[in-house]
């Protein structure tokens, strides 16, 4: 699969130390809908993509003891939906731990694909695109900040 970064002890986007993965993939929604650059990941997409394959993620993460959570994040993880389904299912098949992706989409414009994902055991989803000069909030699931009121943490399943 086709990634931004791989990260093994992430500490920042979850309560739980948690392997950390960035997509590569991004239609900017969020710039599109404000009018503005506003995107902190929006220099990703200049780096190098790496090819990554799924099994050895999967062996990166349940080798590292250390880790209790996978966080898929961007630019944007539903913007390459085949490799993050497949690696869903290829997680699912080795671990139940806990799985957070975090998408700049409203629950509503992907929920063909929440109801997929739903069938997998302990899935967090973070909705909601980035809107820039909105007060932050902590989210209780996540247990985390997140950038403006709008974005909210679901278990999903």
């Amino acid at each position: 699969m086709k990634l931004k970064f791989l990260i093994d002890e992430d500490i920042v986007n979850y309560k739980d130390i948690s392997l950390y993965l960035g997509f590569p993939n991004c239609s900017f929604k969020c710039e599109k809908d404000c009018g503005i650059k506003c995107c902190q990941n929006s220099d990703l997409i200049k780096q190098p993509t790496i090819d990554y394959p799924i099994e050895k993620i999967v062996d990166r993460y349940l080798n590292n003891h250390i880790t209790s959570a996978i966080c898929m994040a961007g630019l944007e993880p539903f913007d390459s939906w085949e490799d993050l389904l497949e690696l869903v299912k290829a997680l699912r098949e080795k671990t139940n731990d806990t799985v957070v992706i975090f998408t700049g989409y409203k629950e509503d414009e992907i929920e063909d694909k929440v109801n997929i994902l739903k069938q997998f055991p302990n899935i967090i989803i973070k909705f909601g695109r980035f809107i820039p000069n909105q007060p932050s909030h902590k989210d209780e699931i996540l247990g985390v900040t997140l950038a403006s009121p709008n974005q909210y943490a679901k278990k999903i399943s």
